[in-house]
């Protein structure tokens, strides 16, 4: 598996490009704006993109995706929560005081367990509720597991928003995170840290949030 990353939106999202060498069949994870300069990432690369995927349905990290699916001929997938969640009058009220447009329906939904063929490649949905209702992570069951705003590099991710849920996100993180191999490498949805990745292994040593309240509670 390759993968290609651009910084892009007004908040500096992280935007991957999960990529099968002996396809060329790609996905795109949270295209949060810039299409012309992901549009032109595709195109210099000569990728077929197969799904664009949502870790959440916060604006900032989807806003991208309705020009991007008619474009690229590409379906949207969501979790059906944060699909539901980011379409009602409270969050569209959130996202305008943002100055992002409301969330367009997605065009497929999924689960925990859930899996996407891209290419040679599977992507396996995580769920892992507490940043928003529907937050996922995608994990290759190999090497790289893409966390969206559920895990940073030494942070988690804000549960002040509507949906947000602290205890819930730390449950998540516990149970669904912390059980993989130590040698997996975290790709978080903003680039917070000191660095733009992190291992499992390394943010139980130093992420203050899983060292005091995880494995020290």
């Amino acid at each position: 598996m390759r993968v290609e990353i651009l910084t892009v939106g007004p908040l500096a999202v992280c935007c991957y490009f999960v990529i099968c060498p002996a396809t060329q069949k790609a996905a795109i994870i949270d295209p949060g704006g810039d299409e012309d300069l992901i549009l032109g990432k595709i195109k210099s690369l000569g990728l077929k993109v197969s799904y664009i995927l949502a870790t959440h349905g916060h604006a900032d990290h989807v806003c991208g995706a309705w020009r991007l699916r008619r474009e690229l001929d590409a379906p949207l997938a969501m979790h059906k929560d944060d699909d539901e969640f980011f379409r009602t009058p409270e969050a569209m009220a959130i996202f305008s005081a943002w100055g992002f447009e409301p969330n367009e329906p997605a065009d497929l939904t999924f689960e925990d367990g859930e899996v996407f063929s891209i290419g040679k490649i599977h992507l396996k949905v995580i769920h892992t509720p507490g940043h928003s209702p529907g937050s996922v992570c995608f994990y290759d069951e190999e090497r790289y597991i893409f966390t969206g705003d559920t895990l940073f590099v030494g942070a988690v991710g804000r549960s002040d928003l509507p949906g947000g849920n602290f205890q819930e996100m730390l449950r998540s993180i516990e149970k669904k995170l912390l059980v993989l191999p130590d040698e997996t490498i975290i790709l978080p949805g903003h680039d917070y840290g000191d660095r733009p990745y992190s291992t499992i292994g390394q943010e139980k040593k130093t992420n203050p949030y899983i060292t005091e309240f995880i494995l020290g509670g």
